[in-house]
């Protein structure tokens, strides 16, 4: 079997840096009866919307399983779980908080706790309860003062148990993929919406953090971003412009405002009608101090000039080698990615919080031995390493995912788990990447 390989004096060897794997509700829980309907029960539903026509009524079951689950956890030796809590599992549609679900994340909590394993918690991992998506979503204001509550709510409930909080995973693909070009839910589309439902999404954060700060002052606050690093297809001014434009509207957009308060100046290249509703205090609003910043990373993507004027950029395929789901495989990306922001932003600590690759795995003979996932954590870890050295304040690394779950718009069908999970009888089984992620932290000094 082979191991995961890093440099042997990397910063990363020593016990101070975390180690986790991660999940989030939707993508594990089932249980749809114990809580409100969310966005993508009705996306589900949607025809075509799932390249499986399949829903997350099962998933892994998770409700029923989590004590399983915190022990696979401790059988992996990680430092760090990282969860998403169900907004509407937790509060009802009055506003009320849901004691059955609240129990639930408690009894996590608690057994996390208990077992040395730091809990660190995203509060909106896509999951819009449907109550509010009724009333116009993330387009609408009125939802970032929902999110205000029920940061309130849940954070109180939940006292000293958290260690960490992220407000937001992803806004991007909350608001490019759900609301402006409608291939995640609600399946929305339109840049006006767009632009608008992430404008909402990073007030909603600035808000959400001024709550942290007072409801939770002990855990490490911060949000999560995913960042996919946009390179030029040639030299050509042309191309290394569409490039900027992409990266500014891709990236950019999402970063810039919760570190500095405005908009990249791609912001300007959008029609007036379509631009986020600003109001004054808005952007002071966003740009709360955060004490970490989370950083998702998968792959990068190649750019030149739109032929098309309505468009900013046009998008190349990717390139050779691909994961499963079809994303290009280049570590050095990330290192690139991790020593750009670090050039151009005051950053706080840095977690990764996703990294990891669907691969076509096959059990054979009660085996998963997916040496391909291996070399992909290998490479990625190995560029973070490079990014220490580099300077970057690097403090922990979870690998996406725990186990193989509901992938989104490719339901069941694309696996990103160390631990297969067998969808008709709930079956975990270790892979040889979460053996040999297992072997990494055990050997750490």
């Amino acid at each position: 079997m082979k191991d995961i390989v890093i440099p042997s004096n990397s910063e990363m060897n020593r016990k101070s840096f975390l180690f986790g794997t991660a999940t989030s509700s939707f993508q594990i829980e089932g249980d749809i009866a114990g809580r409100e309907p969310c966005i993508w029960d009705t996306f589900c539903e949607k025809e075509g919307a799932i390249a499986d026509k399949s829903d997350g009524v099962r998933a892994c079951e998770h409700i029923e399983r989590w004590k399983d689950d915190v022990a696979l956890l401790q059988d992996l030796n990680v430092d760090a779980y990282r969860f998403s809590i169900s907004w509407p599992r937790v509060v009802s549609a009055s506003g009320e908080l849901r004691e059955e679900g609240l129990s639930f994340y408690i009894q996590l909590l608690d057994s996390l706790n208990d077992a040395g394993i730091k809990p660190f918690v995203t509060l909106y991992h896509w999951d819009l309860p449907q109550y509010l998506e009724d009333k116009g979503g993330w387009v609408n204001r009125d939802t970032v003062f929902a999110f205000e509550h029920y940061v309130d709510v849940i954070t109180k409930a939940l006292g000293d148990r958290v260690y960490s909080y992220a407000t937001f995973n992803e806004p991007f693909c909350s608001a490019f993929l759900g609301y402006e070009i409608g291939v995640h839910a609600p399946g929305k589309v339109g840049r006006k919406l767009g632009r608008a439902a992430a404008h909402h999404i990073l007030l909603a954060h600035g808000k959400g953090m001024k709550v942290l700060r007072k409801n939770a002052p002990k855990a490490l606050s911060g949000i999560v971003l995913n960042f996919t690093p946009c390179y030029a297809s040639s030299d050509k001014r042309e191309d290394l412009e569409a490039t900027k434009n992409a990266d500014e509207y891709i990236n950019q957009w999402y970063m810039q405002p919760v570190m500095e308060g405005a908009y990249p100046e791609v912001i300007d290249l959008v029609d007036d009608n379509d631009k986020p509703p600003i109001e004054p205090g808005d952007m002071q609003e966003i740009c709360q101090p955060i004490d970490f910043l989370g950083i998702n990373f998968y792959t990068r993507l190649h750019y030149s000039a739109a032929k098309d004027q309505s468009k900013l950029y046009f998008e190349h395929e990717h390139n050779q080698p691909k994961t499963d789901i079809g994303w290009e495989i280049y570590p050095q990306a990330l290192y690139d990615l991790l020593t750009s922001l670090h050039s151009r932003y005051q950053l706080p600590p840095i977690y990764i919080t996703e990294n990891g690759a669907a691969m076509a795995d096959e059990m054979v003979d009660g085996e998963v031995n997916d040496m391909d996932r291996i070399e992909y954590f290998s490479g990625h870890m190995t560029s973070v390493s490079k990014a220490i050295d580099h300077g970057v304040k690097v403090s922990g690394y979870f690998a996406w995912s725990l186990m193989d779950n509901f992938e989104w718009a490719e339901g069941y069908l694309k696996r990103f788990g160390i631990v297969h999970v067998d969808f008709e009888t709930q079956k975990r089984t270790l892979k040889a990447s979460a053996k040999a992620f297992k072997k990494l932290l055990v050997s750490r000094y």
